[in-house]
């Protein structure tokens, strides 16, 4: 199976959106993934059309998950933007080729497909997100909208607090 370009997009929005609680931009989203603004508007609007994503307008607007990640399963949004995915058109159709009735390859096919959709029916959003259960282990650089991602020498070092010294007295 190879996705469209559109369903990777789509998972990807997803995937940000989740990993971040307060609302986005599709220019934040665009700027992450470095992919066109455009694309991503396209994405989104397919994304609030079938109930994944709550677009907000206006003064503290923009986008979010409409359903909790952990209601949201990767196979059922694979398909619901990929529509058909049969590896052969026989296997969604009768009567597409002569040896149809007695094909063993159509079997298998179709076993294949099934096996695959029921694992990605089994990952919801959450499981791939890049973070635990808690948001506060969220990488650094999933949690910036513009910025360049980190090193992973930077990423991984842990960030110290940084305490100003009293001046000494004068005496």
């Amino acid at each position: 199976m190879r996705l469209a370009l559109q369903t990777d997009y789509s998972l990807r929005t997803l995937m940000f959106l989740a990993a971040r609680p307060e609302r986005q931009t599709i220019k934040a989203v665009s700027a992450f993934f470095q992919i066109s603004e455009t694309h991503v508007g396209k994405v989104v609007n397919q994304l609030a059309r079938l109930g994944y994503v709550r677009s907000i307008r206006g003064i503290g607007g923009g986008l979010e998950l409409a359903r909790p990640a952990d209601d949201i399963s990767i196979g059922e949004v694979v398909r619901a933007i990929e529509g058909n995915m049969h590896l052969l058109e026989c296997i969604g159709m009768e009567d597409v080729c002569v040896i149809q009735r007695h094909c063993k390859l159509r079997t298998v096919l179709e076993r294949a497909e099934q096996i695959q959709l029921e694992y990605l029916n089994s990952i919801k959003l959450s499981d791939v997100l890049p973070f635990g259960p808690s948001k506060r282990d969220l990488p650094r650089s999933m949690g910036r909208a513009h910025s360049e991602p980190e090193s992973a020498a930077t990423a991984a070092a842990p960030r110290r607090a940084t305490r100003k010294r009293a001046k000494p007295k004068a005496d």
